[in-house]
């Protein structure tokens, strides 16, 4: 066999040939078109009547969505971190209120409950699933609890209709962040629809998307009402609404325009097949490289349908005999793309390691002094981070059956010459 390409060999593949993924096509291009000649950018209004829930794209494509998800209300926002923050507002969460969420996601999961001065409680992720252990939620819950955030991680359903169960026994809020899981479903039910509410995220670098922007999703009217309001400068149209339950109403520009409705609606389309192009790619990688001692591919949950928003495996450096960057760099090398670690558990940020969040008298957390955000309170997700994870962006890549075949080969190659790795130093 040839030398390995990081000790001076050939590669097996050469990853540049791999392009990106682009999702756009004359229908987008006609879409955009067909608004500018109108003239119309944005139909949204900061009061209620005509215009507080924007104009015809707009809810043409929150129409769209419903049909399409299944679900009875659909709210569009200009990003999924907009709409996790107005689905914290509208759960009702407020000072003092605790909110579970999972270590391993993107920054604002955990951050959203600080806008309203709710507290985030980190709660460790299922080793083979990577999202929220529900066992652990259990324990976590009390009379602080307002909701629970759970993540449908790299494209992969969280345990949702157990966490429903949970939520509603405790009289909680269940949302779902569902930015890296459009058509992920479990027990033939669409992510992002399981819980009260969902989010799902339109930001370029996911499946289906429109640059910036999100929807979010929910069967309960109060809670689609109470994120419009939040999205649209709500306090200006409480009184002429005659809402009397104004908790949480004082709002902010957190629309989305109509270009970028006209967009997204062309892309909800073509939804199955952006999808489906990236599930083909990660279920080819997963039968190329299952059954290796020491590297496990991605685990799909049982009754469950996985979309891949990133392929994540798990490596056993001391099965492999290999440190896992030296492994990792080995196959980089080789052809095989790949990335360690995706992101530290959240509360390592200075946000929470220093509790200081907004204003500096260490505001929401000093309303619960007790809260711990110390290293090692979610063992499986630092674990993860640390030693085991070895992520690959499906998303972004276009690639050739033939490309991915050569992907595998380059991966086996590293593995069979594995023993030649240990005399590697980076």
């Amino acid at each position: 066999m040839e030398e390995l390409a990081i000790l001076g060999g050939k590669p097996t593949f050469d990853q540049k040939k791999i392009g990106r993924y682009k999702a756009f096509g004359k229908e987008e291009i006609s879409a955009v078109t067909r608004v500018m000649e109108t003239g119309n950018l944005s139909g949204f209004l900061a009061g209620w009547g005509e215009g507080f829930k924007g104009g015809k794209e707009i809810q043409e494509l929150e129409s769209n969505w419903s049909k399409k998800f299944k679900v009875k209300n659909s709210v569009s926002i200009n990003s999924n971190t907009s709409g996790i923050i107005a689905a914290i507002g509208a759960a009702g969460v407020g000072p003092g209120d605790e909110v579970i969420v999972p270590p391993t996601s993107m920054s604002a999961t955990a951050t959203a409950p600080l806008f309203y001065g709710g507290i985030p409680v980190f709660v460790d992720i299922e080793e083979d699933f990577f999202c929220l252990d529900v066992d652990l939620v259990k324990k976590s819950i009390n009379n602080k609890t307002k909701a629970i955030i759970a993540v449908n991680l790299f494209g992969q359903p969280a345990a949702l209709h157990e966490l429903r169960k949970i939520a509603d026994q405790n009289n909680l809020i269940l949302i779902e962040d569902n930015a890296q899981g459009p058509t992920a479903s479990e027990n033939d039910i669409y992510t992002g629809t399981i819980g009260h509410i969902g989010v799902f995220s339109l930001n370029y670098h996911k499946h289906i998307h429109c640059g910036e922007g999100g929807i979010c999703t929910t069967n309960d009217d109060e809670l689609a009402l109470k994120m419009e309001l939040i999205r649209n400068h709500g306090e200006s149209c409480v009184e002429d609404a005659k809402i009397s339950n104004i908790v949480n109403t004082i709002g902010t520009n957190l629309r989305l325009p109509e270009l970028s409705a006209a967009v997204a609606n062309q892309q909800l389309i073509k939804s199955e097949k952006l999808v489906n192009d990236r599930v083909i790619l990660a279920e080819k990688l997963n039968k190329g490289l299952s059954g290796i001692d020491g590297f496990k591919v991605p685990k799909v949950r049982e009754n469950c349908k996985h979309v891949y928003y990133m392929w994540q495996a798990r490596v056993d450096s001391e099965v492999i005999g290999v440190n896992r960057e030296v492994f990792a760099s080995a196959l980089n090398a080789e052809g095989f793309p790949n990335f360690t670690g995706y992101v530290p558990p959240l509360y390592w940020l200075p946000v929470f390691q220093q509790k200081i969040a907004i204003g500096d008298k260490g505001f929401p957390f000093n309303l619960n002094p007790n809260i711990s955000y110390d290293k090692g309170i979610c063992p499986v997700a630092e674990n993860f981070h640390l030693n085991e994870s070895m992520g690959f962006d499906i998303c972004d890549i276009l690639a050739s059956d033939a490309q991915v075949d050569l992907m595998i080969d380059a991966f086996h190659k590293v593995y069979e010459n594995k023993e030649k790795l240990k005399k590697v130093e980076l």
